[in-house]
């Protein structure tokens, strides 16, 4: 028999046999069991009926990792509406255009973001807007809080909704234009949740500690996985590496997810204080890293000096993300944990492909570049009002699989390694440079706290790499040590032009460095860059 998979069902499981379970841990430490929780989203879901939200309306949410963004998420699809999480990084102008452009009805902001909200209300069409600490906040907000007091707990009526419906729309930075809403339907986010249960090993005895955002991918599906499944959430508001070894260590903490910039932070933070950090509690800890790939020198510091285990997963927005895992046991026993530097193999029950210019496979030899491609029933359904741009992600080399723009080579284990994306790898005379090669010897450097290599404009090869270093605290590291430290481990024509020291690199809420921001330094007075149309 077919049973429609929708996104609601995950905190009815959790309801039903999780009921006196700790289900969510607040910022605050203020613990709700699953049944509480599952009272305060029906209270929520009532609230927000009475003020007009229903099937199809999108509900907007600016807030850090905070149960609200828990019980929004789910009264939201309770009700059929859509779920629309914002990055709360972004500035007044891209939260004006992303809520004209998914049409939100209704806002929720948390005090210290709705600031970027209040000067664009009245040019958005949302009527209600509702803040948590609404007191704490200018302007005419409804306290989120107060509009729960009063509110029954029983099941709001819930509509005939289908598993193609949207559940959610979840906007990609725009670094390089508008943000592109990735629909999501109930059952992309139903089956990306049941894949990331299997390839992340969550149980219901996990207690999971949220240190990546909630809005990036609904916390790349965790929000379901977790709650379905039966695990605690530990909310963190934002990242904080030294309260994050806390609550780790008071909560028990045996899984959370963080980029490499994540866990540098927290290597930075142990080592500031020469070691003398208690990582865990009595449990063992994995974590999911994802963004970019972690250095080898990360993977060892972390898995040798924290004692945690790593995952590495890969994926995009438009993947909810997770489409391959280097999570093999069988084969890091065989090959090493010099592995998980790669993305690996395809996730269950999805299809990946990496293919040449013509749509061909290249050979399964671990040095052959070419796009991943990829067919999986996690994939976003489509770009919200672009249906050009939707046409053309899922035909351009090979019709029917979502284009990746991402640059990698794949082995004879089908696990694959991303080498670039198609705008950021470096040709130069010629010969392709690989930006994530460099970027991850640069890590070796003890030195190095966070490093990008970008292209720079040259007048003889057209463009060449240029090294951006954030140095240690405690680094009197010079740019001929750096250049040199690469000259003994990269072919000579791969070695950077130059080394730019810099205090910071800018970066996304998930700790992707924003290249194009750094490679807009450097060819401003340029014509054209290199590789731009």
């Amino acid at each position: 028999m077919k049973r429609e998979m929708l996104t609601t069902d995950f905190i009815d499981r959790a309801a039903d046999i999780y009921d006196d379970v700790t289900g969510v841990v607040a910022h605050d430490g203020t613990e709700y069991t699953y049944a509480e929780v599952n009272e305060r989203v029906n209270r929520l879901a009532h609230a927000l009926s009475d003020r007009g939200v229903s099937e199809g309306n999108r509900v907007a949410v600016l807030a850090p990792n905070t149960h609200y963004f828990i019980e929004t998420l789910y009264a939201t699809n309770k009700l059929g509406a859509v779920f629309v999480p914002l990055n709360y990084r972004l500035d007044p102008a891209k939260i004006e255009y992303i809520l004209n452009d998914c049409e939100a009805a209704t806002v929720i902001a948390d005090y210290d973001f709705a600031e970027k909200v209040q000067p664009v209300r009245d040019a958005v069409p949302a009527e209600e807007f509702i803040g948590y600490e609404a007191d704490r906040i200018d302007g005419e907000w409804t306290d989120y809080s107060d509009m729960l007091d009063g509110q029954p707990t029983a099941e709001p009526e819930r509509p005939d909704i289908s598993e193609d419906d949207d559940a959610s729309i979840n906007y990609t930075s725009g670094t390089t234009g508008d943000p592109k809403g990735v629909v999501r339907t109930h059952r992309t986010e139903s089956w990306h949740a049941l894949v990331l249960n299997q390839h992340m090993e969550v149980e219901d005895d996990d207690t999971y500690l949220w240190t990546l955002p909630m809005f990036h991918c609904n916390g790349w599906g965790h929000t379901y996985a977790i709650t379905g499944t039966g695990g605690t959430h530990v909310c963190q508001r934002t990242f904080d590496a030294a309260d994050t070894f806390r609550r780790v260590r008071e909560y028990d903490v045996s899984f959370m997810c963080g980029a490499p910039t994540v866990l540098n932070k927290l290597i930075q933070h142990y080592r500031a204080n020469d070691g003398d950090v208690v990582t865990q509690g009595e449990r063992d800890v994995r974590i999911a890293t994802a963004g970019s790939a972690p250095a080898t020198a990360t993977i060892e510091r972390v898995e040798d000096e924290f004692g945690w285990r790593i995952i590495h997963i890969y994926g995009l927005t438009e993947t909810a993300p997770i489409i391959t895992t280097s999570n093999s046991p069988r084969r890091i026993a065989e090959r090493g944990r010099g592995i998980k530097v790669k993305q690996g193999s395809e996730a269950l029950c999805t299809d990946i492909r990496i293919v040449d210019e013509g749509g061909e496979d290249v050979p399964r030899d671990g040095g052959t570049i070419g796009e991943v491609v990829v067919q999986g029933n996690q994939v976003m359904d489509r770009y919200l009002n672009k249906p050009e741009i939707t046409e053309e992600a899922f035909t351009d080399r090979v019709a029917g699989y979502f284009h990746t723009g991402d640059l990698a080579t794949w082995d004879d284990d089908g696990m694959i390694q991303i080498m670039d994306r198609r705008k950021d790898i470096i040709i130069s005379g010629g010969e392709n440079i690989s930006s994530i090669e460099l970027e991850d010897e640069l890590y070796d450097h003890p030195d190095v706290l966070k490093a990008a290599v970008i292209p720079a404009p040259s007048e003889d090869w057209g463009e060449t790499p240029m090294a951006l270093v954030v140095p240690t605290a405690d680094s009197d590291a010079t740019e001929q040590d750096i250049l040199d430290f690469l000259r003994e481990r990269v072919a000579s024509y791969k070695v950077p032009t130059g080394v730019d020291f810099r205090d910071s690199l800018p970066e996304t809420a998930t700790g992707k460095i924003q290249k194009y921001e750094l490679r807009e330094e450097y060819w401003k007075e340029q014509e054209r860059m290199i590789g731009q149309e």
